[in-house]
Protein backbone atom coordinates (compact mmCIF):
# COMPACT_ATOMS: atom_id res chain seq x y z
CA UNK A 1 0.00 0.00 0.00
CA UNK A 2 1.57 3.45 -0.69
CA UNK A 3 1.51 6.19 1.40
CA UNK A 4 -1.20 8.24 -0.43
CA UNK A 5 -3.30 5.04 -0.07
CA UNK A 6 -2.51 4.83 3.84
CA UNK A 7 -3.29 8.11 3.85
CA UNK A 8 -6.68 8.24 2.36
CA UNK A 9 -7.62 4.85 4.28
CA UNK A 10 -7.07 7.05 7.63
CA UNK A 11 -9.30 9.64 6.71
CA UNK A 12 -12.05 7.22 5.73
CA UNK A 13 -11.99 5.61 9.12
CA UNK A 14 -11.49 8.81 11.09
CA UNK A 15 -14.55 9.86 9.02
CA UNK A 16 -16.81 6.95 9.97
CA UNK A 17 -15.25 8.55 13.20
CA UNK A 18 -16.90 11.46 13.41
CA UNK A 19 -20.49 9.69 11.90
CA UNK A 20 -20.22 7.58 14.37
CA UNK A 21 -19.85 10.30 17.31
CA UNK A 22 -22.47 12.31 15.37
CA UNK A 23 -25.03 9.95 15.66
CA UNK A 24 -23.82 9.38 19.40
CA UNK A 25 -24.16 12.56 19.97
CA UNK A 26 -27.24 13.12 18.16
CA UNK A 27 -28.74 10.51 20.02
CA UNK A 28 -27.80 11.95 23.29
CA UNK A 29 -29.41 14.93 22.26
CA UNK A 30 -32.86 13.06 21.42
CA UNK A 31 -32.51 11.10 24.46
CA UNK A 32 -31.79 14.20 26.99
CA UNK A 33 -35.09 16.39 25.14
CA UNK A 34 -37.75 13.76 24.66
CA UNK A 35 -36.31 10.89 26.69
CA UNK A 36 -34.38 7.71 26.21
CA UNK A 37 -37.40 5.42 25.32
CA UNK A 38 -37.71 7.76 21.80
CA UNK A 39 -34.20 8.07 21.23
CA UNK A 40 -34.24 3.91 20.62
CA UNK A 41 -37.24 3.89 18.86
CA UNK A 42 -35.89 6.42 16.46
CA UNK A 43 -32.43 4.62 16.04
CA UNK A 44 -33.78 1.69 15.70
CA UNK A 45 -36.29 2.98 13.00
CA UNK A 46 -33.88 4.42 11.14
CA UNK A 47 -30.97 1.59 11.18
CA UNK A 48 -33.40 -0.80 10.13
CA UNK A 49 -34.13 1.32 7.18
CA UNK A 50 -30.55 1.60 6.20
CA UNK A 51 -30.00 -2.07 7.00
CA UNK A 52 -32.78 -2.93 4.11
CA UNK A 53 -31.14 -1.16 1.42
CA UNK A 54 -28.19 -2.85 2.25
CA UNK A 55 -29.61 -6.23 2.30
CA UNK A 56 -31.65 -5.73 -1.17
CA UNK A 57 -28.03 -4.18 -2.62
CA UNK A 58 -26.21 -7.40 -1.82
CA UNK A 59 -28.84 -9.58 -3.18
CA UNK A 60 -29.47 -7.23 -6.57
CA UNK A 61 -25.29 -8.10 -6.81
CA UNK A 62 -25.64 -11.86 -5.39
CA UNK A 63 -28.78 -12.93 -7.35
CA UNK A 64 -30.97 -15.06 -6.11
CA UNK A 65 -30.50 -17.49 -3.26
CA UNK A 66 -29.49 -20.86 -4.40
CA UNK A 67 -31.50 -23.92 -3.57
CA UNK A 68 -29.25 -26.27 -4.10
CA UNK A 69 -30.97 -28.88 -2.09
CA UNK A 70 -27.83 -29.02 0.67
CA UNK A 71 -28.88 -26.86 3.24
CA UNK A 72 -25.53 -26.74 4.84
CA UNK A 73 -24.24 -25.23 1.51
CA UNK A 74 -27.44 -22.77 1.13
CA UNK A 75 -26.96 -22.12 4.89
CA UNK A 76 -23.41 -20.97 4.02
CA UNK A 77 -24.23 -18.82 1.49
CA UNK A 78 -26.97 -16.98 3.52
CA UNK A 79 -24.22 -16.27 6.10
CA UNK A 80 -21.79 -15.25 3.44
CA UNK A 81 -24.41 -12.80 2.26
CA UNK A 82 -25.16 -11.79 5.40
CA UNK A 83 -21.46 -10.89 6.30
CA UNK A 84 -21.20 -8.83 3.39
CA UNK A 85 -24.08 -6.86 4.92
CA UNK A 86 -22.32 -6.55 7.82
CA UNK A 87 -19.10 -5.26 5.46
CA UNK A 88 -20.99 -2.81 3.36
CA UNK A 89 -22.55 -1.19 6.51
CA UNK A 90 -19.70 -1.07 9.23
CA UNK A 91 -16.34 -0.63 8.50
CA UNK A 92 -13.95 -3.85 9.42
CA UNK A 93 -11.59 -1.75 11.06
CA UNK A 94 -14.19 -0.58 13.47
CA UNK A 95 -15.37 -3.94 14.63
CA UNK A 96 -14.95 -7.52 15.40
CA UNK A 97 -17.60 -9.58 13.92
CA UNK A 98 -17.99 -13.50 12.81
CA UNK A 99 -20.74 -15.78 12.12
CA UNK A 100 -21.53 -19.41 11.93
CA UNK A 101 -23.86 -21.66 11.05
CA UNK A 102 -25.25 -23.75 13.67
CA UNK A 103 -27.43 -26.87 13.00
CA UNK A 104 -29.91 -26.58 9.93
CA UNK A 105 -31.45 -23.17 10.20
CA UNK A 106 -30.01 -21.27 12.82
CA UNK A 107 -26.71 -18.70 12.57
CA UNK A 108 -24.91 -16.86 15.38
CA UNK A 109 -23.14 -13.68 14.83
CA UNK A 110 -20.54 -12.94 17.46
CA UNK A 111 -19.39 -8.74 17.86
CA UNK A 112 -16.41 -8.95 20.55
CA UNK A 113 -16.18 -5.37 19.55
CA UNK A 114 -19.03 -2.97 18.32
CA UNK A 115 -17.86 1.02 17.06
CA UNK A 116 -21.76 2.13 18.22
CA UNK A 117 -21.74 0.79 22.02
CA UNK A 118 -18.22 2.64 22.03
CA UNK A 119 -19.59 5.44 21.01
CA UNK A 120 -22.40 5.59 22.84
CA UNK A 121 -20.14 4.72 25.81
CA UNK A 122 -18.00 8.07 24.88
CA UNK A 123 -20.90 10.24 24.32
CA UNK A 124 -22.52 9.09 28.15
CA UNK A 125 -25.53 7.74 26.65
CA UNK A 126 -24.47 4.02 27.32
CA UNK A 127 -27.32 3.98 30.25
CA UNK A 128 -30.82 3.46 28.81
CA UNK A 129 -29.59 3.15 25.40
CA UNK A 130 -30.89 -0.29 23.49
CA UNK A 131 -28.44 -1.82 20.94
CA UNK A 132 -30.58 -1.49 17.69
CA UNK A 133 -28.69 -4.84 16.79
CA UNK A 134 -32.19 -7.47 16.31
CA UNK A 135 -33.19 -4.17 13.97
CA UNK A 136 -30.15 -4.41 11.80
CA UNK A 137 -30.58 -8.22 11.15
CA UNK A 138 -34.10 -7.40 10.51
CA UNK A 139 -34.06 -5.56 7.72
CA UNK A 140 -30.61 -7.27 6.35
CA UNK A 141 -33.15 -10.14 6.49
CA UNK A 142 -36.34 -8.13 4.92
CA UNK A 143 -33.62 -7.02 1.95
CA UNK A 144 -32.45 -10.41 1.16
CA UNK A 145 -35.55 -12.01 0.87
CA UNK A 146 -34.82 -14.46 4.28
CA UNK A 147 -37.66 -14.31 7.10
CA UNK A 148 -36.62 -15.09 10.60
CA UNK A 149 -38.44 -17.14 12.77
CA UNK A 150 -36.22 -16.05 15.69
CA UNK A 151 -34.29 -13.03 16.08
CA UNK A 152 -32.81 -12.06 19.56
CA UNK A 153 -29.51 -11.35 21.56
CA UNK A 154 -28.40 -14.34 24.03
CA UNK A 155 -25.59 -11.96 25.04
CA UNK A 156 -24.50 -8.57 24.86
CA UNK A 157 -21.41 -6.16 25.04
CA UNK A 158 -23.70 -3.25 26.39
CA UNK A 159 -24.19 -5.33 29.41
CA UNK A 160 -20.80 -6.23 30.00
CA UNK A 161 -20.27 -9.40 28.30
CA UNK A 162 -17.53 -10.28 26.35
CA UNK A 163 -19.08 -10.38 23.40
CA UNK A 164 -22.49 -10.32 21.61
CA UNK A 165 -24.04 -13.27 20.73
CA UNK A 166 -26.91 -12.58 18.40
CA UNK A 167 -29.43 -15.50 16.90
CA UNK A 168 -30.85 -15.53 13.79
CA UNK A 169 -33.05 -18.65 13.02
CA UNK A 170 -33.70 -18.98 9.46
CA UNK A 171 -37.98 -19.61 8.90
CA UNK A 172 -38.46 -22.63 6.75
CA UNK A 173 -41.31 -23.34 4.40
CA UNK A 174 -42.65 -26.05 6.19
CA UNK A 175 -42.77 -24.19 9.76
CA UNK A 176 -46.41 -23.47 8.82
CA UNK A 177 -46.31 -19.64 10.38
CA UNK A 178 -45.88 -16.69 8.96
CA UNK A 179 -43.63 -15.11 11.68
CA UNK A 180 -42.71 -11.55 11.62
CA UNK A 181 -39.09 -10.91 10.88
CA UNK A 182 -38.99 -7.69 12.85
CA UNK A 183 -39.49 -9.46 16.18
CA UNK A 184 -37.12 -9.61 18.53
CA UNK A 185 -35.92 -9.11 22.36
CA UNK A 186 -36.84 -5.01 22.47
CA UNK A 187 -33.89 -4.30 21.01
CA UNK A 188 -31.41 -5.40 23.06
CA UNK A 189 -28.74 -6.86 21.15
Amino acid sequence: MSTSEGNHRAQTVEVYRLWWQHDANWYQGVAKRFGQQVANEINAEAIRKVAVQIGQRVARQCGPLPETGDNGKDMEELRRRFDECGDRMFPRELRNASAEVVGDDLIVRTLRRNFAVTMVRMAGSLEGYECPCTDIHAGWSEGLGVTLSENRAASCLRHGDKACSLLMRIATQDAGADPDPADSDGGQG
